[in-house]
């Protein structure tokens, strides 16, 4: 696919409009603690305090804004481990639209009941997002429904605007880590930061549980790799062509961390800003953590992309980490 072709600065600030009729700046707080810890300044972007408590209620909304009257009729269709699947329900609300999201069985039982309290129908089918993501391409062909993968464009521009928020408040801002599970924010980002100020470095952040991204990223092609974190937000086995191809052109790296040192960073959060941070959420922390040598004096955002983390899932990595 040609270069132009790729999402520009301009298409993010284009979807601002579509963001922020519903929602306010989500907010860029500095934590002294943290950049102790860190030996860096460090700011945290409060994604979670949405009112999904994902940052990917960006998306769905800009992506709602662009359809044309023919595909509002038709429904939405998708498949979700929750936070993509909360968007489109919430987009699909806000624009009096269908909505089918399908979701693997074990799904997080939060984000399902949120889903369903937005109005979404929501079916369970396989093992893990990427049946789930295959079962729903199929229903929607059959029923005639607008198909919303993971990665389509208008989700990217949508969460984009987060990044604008950030250059807006922090524009000093010297290095941005941001996790990566379908690519969507951590290429809004990277085309925000380097459009604006290409010094800026933009880290991606992926579980060493669940690979595919990143291994593909390095590899400069397209390769599966097992899924076995207990992130669902950055749960997938199968990349995505049109990410991996924003990334290759923007990220300066992709960094991998262990699920245990996820689980840590969850209660460094908790800790350390009061905010309870899901699976995905916490992995810039711990990359920032293991990396800390690269961040050193920098002026840095962590990327706290969500909070939805369950209230046994929380329980387990309290009882599992008190002990030691």
């Amino acid at each position: 696919m040609p270069d132009q072709a790729m999402p520009t600065l301009h298409d993010i600030v284009s979807a601002r409009p579509h963001v922020s009729r519903f929602l306010t700046p989500t907010p860029l707080y500095h934590y002294a603690t943290l950049s102790e810890l860190l030996g860096a300044q460090v700011w945290v972007k409060h994604e979670n305090h949405q009112p999904i408590g994902a940052f990917k209620v960006r998306g769905g909304l800009n992506l709602a804004a662009s359809l044309s009257l023919a595909e509002r009729q038709t429904g939405l269709f998708t498949a979700s481990t929750g936070n993509h699947g909360q968007s489109i329900a919430f987009a699909a609300r806000a624009f009096d639209l269908d909505a089918t999201i399908v979701v693997p069985q074990g799904a997080n039982p939060g984000k399902v009941a949120a889903m369903r309290g937005l109005g979404a129908q929501v079916i369970f089918h396989g093992s893990d997002f990427d049946v789930a993501r295959e079962w729903a391409m199929n229903m929607a062909g059959e029923r005639g429904g607008h198909f919303v993968g993971p990665t389509d464009e208008p989700l990217i521009h949508g969460v984009g605007t987060y990044a604008l928020e950030i250059l807006e408040a922090l524009p000093d801002v010297q290095a941005i880590i941001v996790p990566v599970g379908a690519g969507s924010g951590v290429c809004g980002t990277s085309i925000v930061a380097k459009s604006i100020n290409p010094r800026i470095e933009v880290f991606g952040a992926q579980s060493a549980q669940a690979p595919a991204m990143q291994r593909s990223w390095q590899a400069g092609e397209l390769l599966t790799a097992p899924m076995n974190t207990f992130a669902e937000g950055i749960a997938t086995r199968v990349p995505f062509a049109n990410t991996q191809r924003i990334m290759r052109r923007y990220l300066d790296d992709f960094l991998l961390v262990n699920d245990e040192a996820i689980e840590e960073a969850i209660l460094l959060l908790l800790q350390h800003t009061h905010n309870l941070a899901e699976g995905a959420g916490a992995v810039p922390l711990a990359a920032a953590l293991k990396h800390k040598e690269r961040l050193a004096g920098k002026n840095v955002v962590l990327v706290l992309s969500g909070g939805n983390l369950s209230i046994e899932r929380l329980r387990q990595i309290l009882a599992k980490h008190s002990s030691k």
